[in-house]
Order: C-alpha cells, then sequence, then structure tokens
C-alpha cells in the first residue's frame, strides 16, 4: 500500500491516461515563505489572513468542479489584479499556478460582526483580526470562519469563558482543541517530543494529542478529568494572525450544533450560533466543501518497523486520502461506512478514495453532508459506483443511503459484517493478502446472529471471515437508551454474571426503583439486547471504580478508565482471573468478581484500572493462540476503537509479539469507525465479481 504524491502541488491524484480528470489535493497549512510574508511589515501581504501560494493553502474545500483552475474554485469571484496574475504566470516563482492566489486588493476579505459596545476602545487597533483578538482577551467567544468551516474561539486560560461556552454549545465534559501560536508556545504549555512536533508541524495541521504540564496556565475545565490536551497550530494566515495578536492558547473547537456537521454558510452560522457566539469573523471566501480538522497521536511503543503517527480522525489536510492497494476493483465501488465517525471512499482500479470526516449519522443535515461528499467526491475523481458497499445493519442511516443510492438494489449492493470491515480495513493498509487472526474491540456492530458484538476474534480472509472467539454476552439493559449511564451497565452485567449484587458504594448512586426494572428487564428479556462488547465492559469497569459513573459524550468512560490505569505502575499490576471455553466464549464471571472484591476491599481504583487493562490483554491473547492452533495462522490484525487505548494497545501488541505472532496495527486510517469504509471497499471488491 501506498499514499499517492505528485509533483504538481496542486494534485494528489493523477488518474490513468483515459480520464480527462485530476484529483486535487486537501488543504495544506500556510507554508514558512507565506507566514513570513504576512507578518512582514514591509511586504505588500502584510496581515493579508488569505496569504498562499503553489505550496499552500485551500485546495480541496475550494474547488467546485475540474479541470482545477481558478474559474472551478471559489476564488472566481475575485477578479484578479495584474501583479497577482504576473506571480502565476512566471513558472520562477512559488505561486506560478497557484490558483487561490490573491492579495488584499483583489482577494478574499474579512469582516467582523459585533455589538458596538463590544468594540468600544477597539477602533485604533490595525484591523478586524486585531479587533477580534482583543474581544477573546475580554472573555467573549467568537465564531470564526475557519478553512473548512466555524470554529468557536476563546481564551483557554479563562475557566469562567470556557464554562460559558461549555454550558451554550452543551458540551459539558467533552475536550476541547487547543490553539497556541508556535511550537515554542505549545511546549510551554505540554511536554513535546520530536515526533510529536513533526506531527504537529505537518503540512496538514493536525490536532495532536498531547500531555498537559502540571503548571500550565490553560484553564482545566477545557479538558475536565483528563492530563491531555488537544492542541494545534495555526492552519491559516487569518489563525496565524489570531493568535498572535492574542498571545496566549485559544480554545479552538468545531463550531457545529451536537451531532451535526460543522457549519460553513455566513448567514446559517449567524442564525444557528447565535446563542453561542457573541461575535462573528466572516469572509466572503466561499466554502464549497467543509472539512473538520484531523485528530492525531504519537504511539510512542510502537516497534521500529511501525510508524509512530496514527489518526484518530482524517479531515482537513488529510482527505481526501488516495490509498494504493495491491489489487484492482475490475469495478468502480462505492463503501458508505458506518454511522459513527463516518466516511466513504471511492474504488476505481487499484485506487482508493477516502473521504474526510462526515460525522454521526444521526440527523438530515448529516446525510444531506454525506450526499454532498460523495457528488463532489464521485464528481472530482470521475469514479461512478457499479457497486455499493454498506454495513450490515439494518438501522444504519448509511444502510439505507446505500439502497437509495443504488440504481438496482437487488445488483450491485454488497453488505459487509461490522467487524470484518475493521480487519480488511487493516489488511488493506498493510497490502496482506493472507489470512489472519483479527482482534477487534469496539463499541457496536450488528452480528451475524442479530446479537451486538464488539469484543471479537475473527480468521478473516479479504473476502471473508470466522468468528472463533468472543466475549461472553451479557444483557444492555434499555438498549441505546443506557449507553450514558455506566452505572446500569454495570449493575446488570452483575446482575446477569453473578447473580448477586455487592454493596458496593460507586453503585449506591443507582436508584432502587431503577435497579428494580432493570432485574425484571433482564429475568424477562424485555428490552435487553445482548453484547459482547468490549467498549460496553469498558463503561460497566468506569462504574465499578468509581471513575465515570455517567457520560456525556463518546468513549469518555474508556477514557476515564484509561486515565486512571495511567496513575500507577501498570506493569506492577497483575491480571484478573477468566475463563476461556474450548468453543471461543471468554467468560467474564471471575473477573468481574475479582473487580468486586478488589473494591469492595479498598484497593485503589487506578490499580484496578490498570490491572483490567492487563486481564483483556490475556484474554485474546489466550484467544489469539487457540486461534493459531486450530488454524496455523501466526498473524494477528487489530482494529477498533478501543484500540486508540494506548494502554490497551502497547500490553496487547507487546503480549502478542512475546507469544510468536507478527502483529498488524492501523497507521493510515483510524482504528474505529472512521477506517471502515476502506474495508468494506476491499471486500466488495473481491465480490464485485458476483455482478454483471
Amino acid at each position: 500500500m501506498t499514499i499517492s504524491s505528485d509533483s504538481d502541488p496542486d494534485v494528489a491524484y493523477r488518474p490513468r491516461a483515459e480520464r480527462d480528470v485530476l484529483f486535487p489535493a486537501p488543504d495544506v497549512a500556510t507554508c514558512p515563505d507565506c507566514l513570513a510574508e504576512t507578518l512582514n511589515p514591509q511586504d505588500r501581504r502584510f496581515r493579508y489572513p488569505f496569504t498562499n501560494c503553489a505550496n499552500c493553502g485551500p485546495r480541496y474545500t475550494i474547488i467546485r468542479e475540474m479541470p482545477y483552475d481558478r474559474a472551478a474554485t471559489s476564488m472566481r469571484e475575485f477578479r484578479i489584479c495584474p501583479e497577482c496574475q504576473a506571480e502565476v504566470d512566471d513558472p520562477a516563482r512559488r505561486r506560478y499556478r497557484a490558483q487561490a492566489n490573491g492579495c488584499s486588493f483583489c482577494g478574499p476579505q474579512i469582516e467582523l460582526i459585533a455589538t458596538p459596545e463590544m468594540l468600544d476602545g477597539l477602533a485604533g487597533l490595525m484591523d478586524d483580526v486585531a479587533r477580534a483578538a482583543a474581544l477573546i482577551k475580554r472573555g467573549y467567544i467568537v465564531a470564526i470562519k475557519g478553512p473548512g468551516g466555524f470554529h468557536l474561539a476563546c481564551d483557554a486560560t479563562n475557566a469562567e469563558t470556557v464554562a460559558r461556552l461549555r454550558e451554550r454549545k452543551s458540551r459539558p465534559d467533552k475536550p476541547l482543541a487547543v490553539m497556541m501560536a508556535t511550537l515554542d508556545e505549545i511546549n510551554q504549555h505540554c511536554p513535546v517530543s520530536a515526533q510529536e512536533a513533526g506531527l504537529l508541524q505537518d503540512p496538514s495541521a493536525p490536532i495532536a494529542l498531547l500531555y498537559r504540564r502540571p503548571e500550565s496556565k490553560i484553564a482545566a475545565n477545557v479538558a475536565p478529568n483528563n492530563p491531555m490536551l488537544g492542541v494545534m497550530l495555526p492552519p491559516t494566515p487569518l489563525y496565524h494572525l489570531l493568535a498572535r495578536d492574542l498571545n496566549r492558547p485559544m480554545v479552538m473547537t468545531s463550531a457545529n450544533l451536537t451531532d451535526l456537521p460543522v457549519i460553513v454558510d455566513n448567514d446559517l452560522a449567524q442564525d444557528k450560533l447565535a446563542g453561542i457566539a457573541d461575535a462573528f469573523v466572516l469572509h466572503n471566501l466561499s466554502i464549497e466543501t467543509r472539512v473538520d480538522d484531523s485528530v492525531w497521536w504519537i504511539d510512542h511503543f510502537a516497534g521500529p518497523d511501525d510508524s509512530a503517527r496514527l489518526p484518530l480522525r482524517l479531515s482537513r489536510g488529510d482527505a481526501p486520502r488516495l490509498i494504493r492497494l495491491p489489487w484492482r476493483a475490475e469495478k468502480a465501488i462505492l463503501a458508505v461506512g458506518a454511522d459513527m465517525n463516518n466516511t466513504l471512499c471511492l474504488m476505481r482500479d487499484n485506487d482508493a478514495v477516502l473521504s474526510q470526516h462526515v460525522g454521526e449519522a444521526s440527523a438530515l443535515e448529516t446525510l444531506d453532508a454525506f450526499r454532498a461528499t460523495f457528488e463532489r467526491l464521485s464528481q472530482l475523481s470521475a469514479i461512478v459506483p457499479q457497486v455499493i458497499a454498506h454495513d450490515l445493519n439494518p438501522g444504519y442511516r448509511t444502510t439505507r443511503m446505500a439502497r437509495l443510492l443504488a440504481e438496482d438494489p437487488d445488483h450491485g449492493l454488497v453488505g459487509v459484517q461490522h467487524h470484518h470491515a475493521h480487519i480488511v480495513a487493516c489488511l488493506a493498509e498493510h497490502g496482506h493478502d493472507a489470512s489472519v487472526i483479527g482482534i477487534v474491540l469496539d463499541g457496536t456492530g450488528y452480528g451475524d446472529d442479530g446479537a451486538a458484538w464488539g469484543g471479537e476474534v475473527l480468521v478473516a480472509s479479504l473476502s471473508s471471515f470466522e468468528r472463533v472467539a468472543h466475549l461472553e454476552y451479557l444483557p444492555l439493559t434499555g438498549g441505546d437508551a443506557t449507553l450514558h449511564k455506566p452505572y446500569r451497565i454495570a449493575w446488570g452485567y452483575l446482575h446477569a454474571a453473578l447473580g448477586n449484587i455487592p454493596d458496593l458504594k460507586p453503585l449506591a448512586r443507582f436508584p432502587a426503583d431503577e435497579r428494580r426494572i432493570v432485574a425484571q428487564q433482564i429475568d424477562r428479556g424485555q428490552n435487553t439486547p445482548m453484547t459482547s462488547s468490549c467498549g460496553r465492559l469498558f463503561d460497566a469497569v468506569a462504574a465499578l471504580i468509581g471513575v465515570c459513573p455517567v457520560t456525556t459524550h463518546e468513549s469518555q468512560a474508556a477514557v476515564a478508565v484509561e486515565q486512571a490505569a495511567r496513575r500507577v505502575d501498570i506493569e506492577a499490576a497483575n491480571p484478573y482471573p477468566f475463563a476461556l471455553t474450548d468453543d471461543g466464549i471468554i467468560r467474564l464471571g471471575d473477573t468481574l468478581s475479582a473487580i468486586v472484591k478488589d473494591m469492595t476491599g479498598g484497593r485503589n481504583p487506578h490499580l484496578v484500572a490498570a490491572a483490567f487493562h492487563h486481564t483483556l490483554a490475556m484474554m485474546f491473547v489466550a484467544a489469539a493462540k487457540q486461534a493459531r492452533q486450530r488454524t496455523g495462522i501466526k498473524t494477528v490484525a487489530l482494529s477498533g476503537g478501543c484500540f486508540q487505548n494506548r494502554v490497551l494497545l502497547r500490553l496487547m501488541r507487546q503480549a502478542l509479539h512475546d507469544e510468536g505472532f507478527e502483529v498488524l496495527t492501523h497507521r493510515q486510517v483510524p482504528a474505529n469507525d472512521g477506517g471502515l469504509s476502506l474495508g468494506q471497499a476491499v471486500v466488495a471488491l473481491r465480490h464485485a465479481a458476483d455482478f454483471v
């Protein structure tokens, strides 16, 4: 597998000779030369918020159609001045053929929208960017039209303002990203390794997950109960100027309402964000395709043959992402991904094009964004799908979308089991064509038996799989309605696995009447779907050890358990007992009983969290050994959102290596559902010959 590059900076995807289209590169953060011009008082582009050249600036977000030239982008609204045109026409200059070239005389302009009272005393400042920074210093929340959509910005050192932003946005706990002007400034608040510095300074300018220094002045409520911060450097001149004028860390979070796509339109932003933002920084360059911020982290325990960079979300600067595969698709394929962390993938010949993060397909607006993304990618790549791959879950909105997009529902639709797609996505990254033992740990995926899977061991190839082991089924009382109540999940698991509920302090908040309802649901099998989910097991443990009895966002409980484990010497924690049956069922009764015993005995919950991580690793290593004994396969692939957990990934990978396994992990697409569409597309590639 290779990631495409091309000598033309505006083009990442050069189709074969029979095609008459080019594919635009992702947006690239401001290059050092353009930044120097923007900050130089003697340069004609001094403090111009849209300075760019052929080496940097917007691409994917402003293109309307192919071929890629100014008339096919949002820049066609701006008549280029003679001086800028001369730069575009001169092969010796770095703006040669730069389609987004412009200056303060002929290019896009910004406008600050604020009340006269807010602007009082700011008239003497240099420009609207300086005034916006002054408003942020005064404690205001400012909505800013960024490179791929609106952000909400505020002073990250002002806990009162951060609390107000959280209240207005109804985001009580989920961490907020922080932007700082320079790497030196970031290092004042977070220790930055050489690998992390390289990630932060990557042309994609992603959000990088870093540990916070204890002495950092960033408000604790930016990332409540979390030692990590999501940190980014400015991706555009506008943001560089704002960060330098502010001269302090700035919250920079996507300006979308809960589970909805990021907003890109000026009028819609002023309407929908009126109750959140106090002021607006607008500009008149249309965003043709919305993109959120990419998120990555560094795996400091990666082996010498592994890349240390791991993606959590691919978007601005990283998508659309071209992945060259060793297998050729005879028919054009669309894979629609999952409902959570949705991406889509288009494939033709040996090329797979992965879209940017679309979002959570829980609302009409997200489905509209999905369709717009598909239509734009299909148009730009000239890939018109003949086969459409989708998840097997009949309740997924993306599954319904696949059926709507298919011209003939009886021909050209390929349903792909969720966890099989996870493993194949990992295999596709490595160009691995042989069968593997696949360990998939995530929140949920529709199983072949109709149950909610999520703690699975598969023997999988690119075209098929067999489930050979899994966590035992336990009841999820209330179904999806209970996902934000880990205490209820824990109580139901104990009731089902142990038959009794101990007097455990972390469960004391569980109301007695609700306990009776849960017990009745379990005993009668009412509204109690069974699940083998590792994600739900993390939820239960989070409640049992008291670190997260209630959640407000995805993965909150699992992250709390991971962070608890990191507070102690993980290596010193011994695993709990468990049972693996001959038919591959991992029994959890002994594990849960041991956790309860430790908690009632007063053991440090952080040590319990560490022991639980060890136990999970040992469970699935034992299952992998069982599968190897049966099949002779010595390669294991790891996938699923639970492998975003650094502790679990390190322990599992090391234990598998110690047992003589070759281990494949994600490096180019997320382990979570953001990489699922790639796996779906490759499975469909193997089945496309079935369609005439």
